[in-house]
């Protein structure tokens, strides 16, 4: 359902991101992504290195690395698939906010929220 491509919205080193193969109706699941999470205190280790990019809050007290297609996603205000935290699972389920259409790259909000604004630390205050 879901591809790993080169992204025209990704300027890092990797310059990837996630795209649909096939249409992806509104509300359906396309990926659950498994997690390793730490406690927060540990983060410190990861900052010192490239995970650090990748790296998603976890409830109050953990981070998590996202594994699977998970930690790929590229970020937009506007974005057409939301997460929901399955700490019962220990996975991030992805969803599909809108009708993504067969080719089209698949984005979050880095916010964790589909309408939070917020400025992204990386992004200079500057949005989508």
């Amino acid at each position: 359902m879901i591809e790993i491509k080169i992204s025209n919205l990704s300027n890092g080193e990797f310059n990837r991101g996630v795209f649909a193969v096939q249409d992806i109706p509104k509300g359906t699941l396309f990926h659950s992504a498994p997690v390793i999470p730490y406690p927060n205190e540990d983060h410190e280790h990861i900052e010192k290195t490239i995970l650090d990019d990748y790296a998603f809050s976890y409830g109050a007290n953990h981070t998590a690395i996202v594994l699977g297609y998970g930690s790929l996603f590229n970020h937009s205000y506007t974005p057409n698939a939301e997460y929901d935290i399955r700490f019962d699972k220990h996975s991030f389920d992805f969803f599909a906010y809108t009708d993504i259409k067969a080719g089209e790259e698949i984005l979050i909000n880095y916010n964790g929220e589909v309408d939070n604004d917020d400025p992204l630390w990386f992004l200079d205050n500057e949005k989508d």
